[in-house]
């Protein structure tokens, strides 16, 4: 029995039905993976979505290896739909007929057919171990276990937005994890991630309030496999996601949704005969995978592939020359719900960006690559771009990589407006760095609540904000060796759940504390207490914030030392506690 307001049973090990609704209210149904998808996994689900679970009526799912497959139905909590979960997995290279009598998108009296794909392994490459390269590093006396990488800042100029700068520093010297920096460049926030690869740091909103979510995990050739990672202003972990149907996530995209939903993106290789377009009949063809999933439960919400909606033929890359190669002929590296409720992405090997239909997994235009249904203006043709997203007013930034292998002489944000009737495509702002940075992989640019625009150069390592004249108002750059998929400058508060950290040393009657508060945002200034017990302690000194750690120095010889936060309104926010001075 299902708690859906209406009964349910199985028929025959593999049907149920669910009270109909009536013939007048009878809702039409998207189905992800849509009809007709070509590689499906075997721990795929089947999400009917566009009304309610008690008007799906009569579902039987029958594998062509695999034979019957008894499942239930699990109603989505938006009460939009519910998802078909198989007791068992399908099979590889099987085909699975599905037949209803309802409605369905892209299916025929209800009844359709999804393809298994044959999936294979992939080949993890080294994980990038820290400490290695030219590039400095930060070291602190109150935390001795991290060692995030210097950072520059070499621009700071009014007119810039408020807020903190989010990066994710890797591949270089010191250790890799999610950093929040200030605009003097002094470390807020970091968190070493041992043997994990940190990416698309940044605050998104969870349930109405702000978080930190970041994508951790395993890098391979241009891919990841990870988990996306959501804490609190506490810094507290509040929820760890996964991709859906048993996939990879990826680490090209980590968005929450206001509808407590999220945009993940999967890497997924399946054998395939690539003849048809010139390549070995033994190779494989990587999938992406584009997914919206319920955060409380994990269901597959939307879920869209490139191979069979995506022609090969329209990739830059050419097909593998060797048996049992692969092929990334599209990799996917953005990816947003659009306001009508689409979804708009981007694929670094085909040049293109695609708005994809909700309802039907359709195509509903392309832009650049070798099949743009607009014409390109001036200027407006990019390169293994990155970071496509739609603005308030209709038109799309474009991080412009122009790399790798490069088609101009430096990297370029783009601005650009459709003409969705005439079919045209034109360049409205295109800036650069001032430097004519180049960057090979990576990038970003997105829109703050002000106007102006902040950018990550991706490999080059360095983050800039330009105003709505495209002036450059703050530019920075991690140390040398590092790299930074993506930069994002955000308003944030942190109260570290964690006290703030104290090292004394004490020569000749003066005692000095070194005090660090990993993550605390709003802390003004540090008071020195000290006295002969912890019940007797005493303001001797302060001094006012002075970066990730601060040190306050007394003319006193105290037996124990304590730091006190006071924030700009000389409130109290924490006191450390009582160490011993050393020598």
């Amino acid at each position: 029995m299902l708690a859906l307001g209406a009964t349910a049973a199985l028929t025959g090990g593999s049907t149920f039905v669910l009270a109909q609704a009536s013939a007048q209210q009878e809702p039409v149904f998207s189905v992800y993976p849509v009809p007709g998808t070509l590689t499906a996994g075997e721990e795929t689900t089947l999400s009917f979505r566009g009304g309610p679970a008690d008007a799906i009526g009569t579902v039987t799912v029958r594998g062509s290896r695999s034979g019957s497959h008894p499942g239930k139905l699990v109603a989505h909590p938006d009460g939009q739909g519910a998802s078909f979960v198989p007791d068992k997995p399908f099979e590889a290279n099987e085909k699975v007929s599905v037949t209803t009598d309802r409605n369905i998108v892209n299916a025929t009296s209800g009844d359709f057919e999804i393809n298994i794909g044959d999936e294979t392994t992939r080949k993890a490459r080294p994980v990038e171990f820290p400490n290695v390269g030219r590039g400095t590093v930060q070291k602190y006396a109150t935390r001795p276990d991290l060692e995030p990488p210097s950072v520059t800042v070499t621009t700071a100029k009014p007119g810039r937005a408020p807020g903190l700068v989010f990066l994710a520093p890797k591949a270089g010297r010191g250790q890799d994890g999610p950093m929040i920096i200030n605009d003097k460049g002094q470390t807020v926030w970091f968190k070493s991630t041992p043997g994990k690869i940190p990416a698309d740091f940044r605050v998104q909103q969870l349930g109405g309030k702000p978080v930190l979510t970041w994508w951790e995990g395993q890098l391979f050739v241009g891919d990841g496999d990870g988990v996306g990672q959501v804490y609190d202003q506490n810094y507290n972990k509040v929820a760890t996601v996964t991709a859906g149907n048993g996939y990879s996530f990826d680490l090209h995209e980590f968005t929450l949704t206001p509808q407590n939903t999220a945009v993940v993106l999967s890497y997924e290789r399946f054998k395939r005969d690539l003849r048809p377009w010139g390549g070995p009949r033994d190779a494989r063809i990587v999938d992406n995978i584009v997914q919206e999933i319920d955060l409380r439960t994990g269901a597959v919400l939307f879920e869209w592939h490139s191979f069979g909606n995506v022609s090969p033929k329209e990739s830059n890359v050419p097909p593998p020359t060797g048996n049992g190669f692969e092929w990334e002929y599209f990799h996917v590296n953005s990816a947003e719900i659009t306001p009508d409720g689409n979804f708009l992405i981007s694929a670094r090997n085909t040049s293109g960006v695609y708005k994809i239909d909700r309802r039907t997994g359709k195509i509903i235009w392309k832009l650049g690559g070798k099949d743009s249904t607009f014409k390109l203006g001036s200027g407006v043709r990019f390169d293994w771009q990155h970071s496509a997203r739609q603005q308030a007013d209709g038109t799309i930034n474009i991080y412009d990589n122009s790399a790798a292998p490069p088609t101009r002489k430096n990297s370029r944000v783009l601005n650009i407006r459709l003409d969705e009737q005439a079919k045209t495509a034109t360049l409205v702002k295109a800036l650069k760095h001032p430097l004519g940075l180049l960057s090979a992989s990576q990038g970003n640019v997105e829109t703050l609540p002000n106007g102006n625009l902040f950018v990550g150069w991706g490999s080059q390592r360095w983050f800039t904000e330009f105003d709505a004249q495209g002036n450059v108002v703050f530019d920075g750059r991690l140390a040398r060796g590092n790299d930074n998929y993506r930069a994002f400058r955000y308003p944030w508060q942190g109260y570290p759940s964690q006290a703030p950290k104290v090292v004394a040393t004490a020569d000749g009657g003066k005692v000095t504390a070194r005090v660090s508060w990993n993550g605390a945002t709003e802390v003004a200034k540090w008071e020195l207490l000290g006295g002969a017990d912890a019940n007797a302690l005493a303001p001797l000194a302060s001094a006012a914030y002075g970066g990730f750690e601060t040190a306050v120095s007394a003319n006193s010889a105290p037996a124990l030392v304590a730091l006190r936060a006071y924030d700009a309104a000389g409130k109290v926010l924490a006191t450390s506690t009582p160490v011993k001075p050393g020598s």
